[in-house]
């Protein structure tokens, strides 16, 4: 029965995730069919408006002062709040695509969308096709940052959004598919394909439904059909040589564009598109009338009517207005011109066919066979479009979609592939990524390093190592107020030191969870027992994977059977933002990681580590008797390390080292652990900078507390205790306990002098104190606490306290010394003379100790000036 409704719990959890992809890919639909619809009749109206300008203002007048207001108030429009809006906006998607840091959000979408109205509104010859797909894409990640999802299914939302603008623009569902694969996401995985092909489907829908079409080309079908015939291939195959090499062309002219703006007109966005806007209408007051309005200019392509004379002047003109606009930055689209340009380019060559075949037929006495002008300039568009976007098969399907003419298939396969493989020899290379290597951004260094970041990334690199745990017999209403204390909506629950189990606030708050009993229930009666966990070197793929699977949004991470941290999907988000920022680590030069050489492994059967760094064979018997009382306290395992440094310009992987000393050290720590019966684990690394070599132990071991001698001072320049103990408080996480050893060469621990502040800190080495005491049988603690002036009685209390709690938790004789001093480290390195203590020990956090050295000097003072042993313990609090 168990397994059975597991089974069936975990289908329900993909039905609901099945029905979650759908439901966004709908809404993606809708809204990228809506932005297309709404900017189709924004621009148009806009448009309108600036013919009637005409009819008040001479054309020489109204064309560039339209312009030049519209370009100035839309530059400054993308200028002041949404700088990621400018261009076409296609790069801008396929380099978030490529997990590339670029911005998009609801801000983007409707910056680009209001942008790209007054520009293509002003006269600027620039499409609205590419924009829809900038703003599809940034709707999108609007939403999976609305619903947080992981990193994989984001980057396939993108697509989704990118697919549905362009399927929105042309009212072609397929061809916007075949698009982002093609051109944008070179992935064809089944989630990624599914919610885009909805998404698309239901952009072309609503933009079809709502009067959004696009070029409207199907209806040169009704005017002259379209047909193919064998004397059309010679021409077909001389109309994609030209698309080829005129596309070519037109993207060297693009980038020319570009660079004389950056170079001469150093000027903000806003004034290159006024200056842009101003030569735009100047250019087209020189032409016929009919350009002005760029649905007349689509109507000369689909009939076929102009003569050579006038698609020569409008392939000339349209060329150089869109290389203005373009270069300008303006927010706007090449796809609408590359079909213009193209057909006139069809419409060229047509002529030029026709004219021949009527000169030779006539002399030879051959009727006309060549298909229409029409079918050129259509075949055209689309060798045009391939030859720029470099997409033959977008090209072919989008004017098939378009015109839905079967006929028309064979002279767009000839011509498009023909123009992909001529512009692809003059210049390799999609336009998009050279625009992106424009502006600093390689894709091909990119991707390689970022699609593969969630396998090369594991749970040890992103989980929290201190985790806050609940026991399994906490009663219930412990429970509910242990929720109510922390931010966390889940604990782990421990018993004995292992997990069984995990609770989370909808456990306590559904009813039905909680057993009815007479007395009062405990976690174990409803946590859930046997919870999915991972490994620390599990990918985050892995991680990401179970956490969909199974519904969830925090995952322990064990390693045999410890807790070694708990990693949720905060976490993988905020590491999925700092690669994105760049923020990948410490600037800088960078020494190269530590290498092993050598290890042994004993059984993983603690419920913590402590780390001892073994570079002194005098102190280090000492220090492994510290590290077995504590481990014996609290069911610890130790890790012994060794580090051989090496010179910076030698690579520690590939040195050549002696380690016979090293190795004779670690038996002796592991013949004493085994005479401890305590789990001895030793390695020896080799490193550049020994901290950075301890730290990386740290993290991979998972080390609970750092226990690691010190010489009591330090004449490095900058540094409070060394170079090695600074870092390694600074950065360590867990536990860290300095040692300075005293000027006696066998140390009994027998009288141990703790002095307190009356604050949180002084805890950190109480806490610690019962465990090291069963070094010596014989010890007695003395607690003292320092006052500036003779204390009250009732400012003794805390001291009292702690001296009584002290003496419940050992048998050994516990007393307490209170006295006043104006210097605390002279009178506690008095009263450790006094009382003959031999050891000292001062507890802080991480960030206090290391403040109170800045002020005073005081640990430091006491272990320079004392001959006694001094114990620093620096606690878990983070700084």
């Amino acid at each position: 029965m168990k397994v059975r409704f597991l089974s069936g719990y975990v289908r329900s959890i993909l039905q609901q995730s099945k029905r979650l992809a759908i439901f966004e890919a709908c809404v993606i639909g809708v809204i990228s069919g809506l932005a297309a619809v709404s900017l189709k009749y924004g621009a148009g109206t806009l448009g309108g408006m600036r013919i009637q300008m005409t009819h008040i203002l001479p054309d020489w007048v109204a064309l560039p002062l339209v312009g030049c207001i519209g370009g100035g108030l839309a530059g400054l429009l993308v200028q002041r709040l949404s700088p990621e809006a400018a261009g076409s906006g296609i790069p801008q998607v396929k380099a978030a695509l490529a997990n590339v840091p670029i911005r998009l959000d609801l801000r983007v979408a409707l910056v680009k969308l209001l942008s790209v109205m007054i520009t293509i509104g002003s006269g600027f010859n620039l499409g609205r096709q590419g924009p829809t797909v900038h703003i599809g894409a940034a709707l999108a990640a609007q939403m999976s940052q609305w619903i947080p999802t992981s990193p994989e299914y984001r980057r396939q939302l993108l697509a989704a959004g990118a697919a549905a603008g362009l399927a929105a623009g042309f009212n072609a569902p397929i061809a916007g598919v075949l698009f982002i694969v093609e051109e944008l996401l070179h992935d064809f995985s089944e989630l990624t394909l599914g919610t885009a092909i909805l998404a698309s489907f239901i952009g072309a829908v609503v933009s079809r439904l709502l009067g959004g079409q696009g070029l409207r080309l199907d209806s040169a079908i009704a005017t002259s059909s379209v047909t193919f015939s064998l004397p059309d291939i010679p021409f077909f195959l001389i109309l994609g040589l030209a698309a080829g090499l005129f596309g070519a062309l037109f993207s060297r002219g693009i980038f020319a564009s570009l660079a004389f703006n950056r170079r001469f007109l150093k000027l903000s966005l806003a004034g290159r598109m006024a200056i842009a806007g101003i030569a735009s209408g100047l250019i087209t007051v020189l032409l016929p009338s009919p350009f002005y309005d760029a649905t007349l200019v689509q109507d000369l392509i689909k009939t076929g009517d102009a003569d050579w004379q006038v698609a020569a002047l409008l392939f000339l003109s349209k060329f150089v207005l869109t290389l203005i606009a373009y270069g300008s930055g303006a927010p706007g689209g090449i796809f609408a011109p590359s079909l213009v340009l193209g057909g006139a380019l069809g419409q060229l060559v047509g002529s030029g066919a026709h004219a021949l075949e009527g000169t030779l037929g006539t002399a030879l006495g051959l009727e006309q066979s060549l298909s229409p002008v029409s079918t050129y300039a259509l075949a055209g568009m689309g060798a045009f479009f391939s030859a720029i976007t470099r997409g033959p098969i977008t090209a072919i399907v989008i004017l098939f979609e378009i015109t839905t003419d079967f006929n028309l298939v064979l002279p767009l396969m000839i011509g498009s592939v023909i123009a992909y493989l001529i512009a692809h020899r003059i210049s390799q290379g999609s336009l998009y990524s050279q625009l992106l290597e424009l502006s600093g951004i390689r894709l091909e260094d990119d991707t390689t390093t970022k699609v593969n970041l969630w396998e090369e990334l594991t749970a040890d690199h992103v989980m929290q190592r201190r985790v806050e745990t609940l026991t399994s017999q906490m009663p219930l209403s412990e429970a509910v107020q242990a929720f109510s204390r922390s931010h966390h909506r889940g604990f782990p629950v421990m018993e004995q030191g292992k997990l069984v189990g995990i609770v989370t606030l909808s456990d306590l708050s559904n009813p039905t969870r909680i057993p009815s009993t007479a007395s009062e229930p405990q976690l174990k009666d409803l946590m859930t027992q046997n919870p999915v966990c991972v490994h620390p070197y599990d990918s985050l793929a892995r991680v990401l994977y179970l956490m969909n699977r199974y519904k969830l949004s925090r995952l322990p991470v064990t390693e045999g059977q410890r807790l070694v941290g708990i990693i949720t999907r905060a976490d993988i988000i905020r590491a999925e933002s700092m690669q994105l920022s760049g923020d990948l680590g410490d600037l800088g030069p960078q020494s190269d990681p530590s290498y092993v050489v050598y290890q042994t492994r004993s059984p993983m059967t603690g419920q913590g580590r402590i780390l001892i760094p073994m570079s002194n064979p005098k102190t280090a018997p000492e220090l492994l008797k510290l590290a077995a009382a504590i481990a014996q306290g609290r069911n610890y395992e130790l890790e012994c390390l060794q580090v051989i440094t090496v010179p910076q310009g030698v690579v520690p992987s590939e040195a050549t080292v002696r380690t016979t000393h090293s190795r004779r050290l670690l038996r002796q720590a592991e013949y004493l652990g085994r005479r401890w019966n305590i789990p001895v684990h030793t390695q020896i690394r080799v490193a550049h900078d020994p901290a950075k070599a301890m730290l990386e132990t740290i993290r991979e071991r998972h080390i609970t507390l750092t226990l690691m001698g010190w010489k009591g001072q330090t004449s490095t320049p900058g540094r409070v205790f060394g170079t090695v103990v600074d870092t390694i408080i600074r950065q360590a996480s867990g536990e860290v306990i300095l040692v300075k050893f005293g000027f006696y060469d066998t140390l009994h621990f027998k009288r141990w002098l703790v002095p307190i502040a009356g604050g949180p800190n002084s805890r950190e080495a109480l806490k610690l104190l019962p465990s090291l005491l069963s070094i010596n049988p014989n010890s007695e603690v003395v607690v003292c606490q320092v006052f500036d002036t003779a204390p009250e009685s009732y400012e003794t209390t805390f001291l009292h306290q702690t001296v009584q709690r002290l003496s419940q938790q050992t048998d050994r004789p516990v007393k307490a010394r209170s006295l006043w001093s104006h210097g605390v480290a002279d009178a506690i390195i008095k009263l450790s003379w006094q009382e003959d203590c031999d050891v000292i020990m001062l507890g802080a956090s991480r960030d206090s100790l290391l403040k109170q050295v800045i002020r005073s000097n005081i640990p430091e003072a006491i272990a320079r000036d004392s001959l006694r042993t001094v114990i620093l313990v620096r606690g878990q609090e983070q700084g």
